[in-house]
């Protein structure tokens, strides 16, 4: 009798942690217009604002140099932001773009540019972000970076210039 219970118990704890289990999450699928939706329809590009920044989880700061972030992305394959315009915020961006897909059905652009190692502390003069979601006024990224001492997973939230974001500047 001790015997039946304790299978029957297995048996049905066995099936609670299998019908528990995460199944895993299917990858973002683009828009069939992705390029047009990145970077317009006119030749003159679509700029971004950076709207808000997540921290490995945890909402960021955003002052000066990240209020006035711009990027740019033409639909020639080209992009640049305007660090360079602002104060105090480095030299701007120039780089190649393209979307790309990794094994599992993910999205990504990737970025090729020589400034690459230096603006972002890296060996290689490309690197990836991870396309979450990708909207006519929503552009959503994630990506790691090495920031201090260790590797950080930021996740961006672009917005198109008419998007009001309430509490941009977001403060503890």
């Amino acid at each position: 009798m001790k015997h039946r219970i304790l299978y029957s118990s297995c048996i049905i704890i066995s099936i609670v942690i299998i019908s528990c289990s995460k199944t895993p999450k299917e990858p973002y699928k683009l828009p069939k217009n992705s390029v047009e939706l990145i970077a317009g329809t006119n030749g003159a590009g679509k700029t971004w604002k950076l709207a808000k920044r997540y921290n490995n989880g945890t909402r960021m700061n955003m002052a000066s140099c990240f209020l006035s972030y711009r990027i740019t992305y033409l639909p020639n394959m080209t992009l640049n932001d305007n660090n360079g315009e602002q104060d105090d915020c480095g030299p701007s961006l120039i780089a190649n773009w393209e979307i790309t897909e990794d094994k599992k059905g993910n999205s990504y652009l990737k970025y090729h540019s020589n400034q690459l190692p230096e603006l972002m502390n890296i060996k290689k003069s490309y690197k990836y972000f991870k396309i979450l979601q990708l909207t006519k006024d929503t552009l959503q990224l994630q990506f790691r970076h090495k920031q201090f001492s260790s590797k950080s997973t930021f996740i961006d939230t672009f917005v198109t210039e008419n998007i009001e974001v309430k509490n941009r500047d977001f403060h503890w």
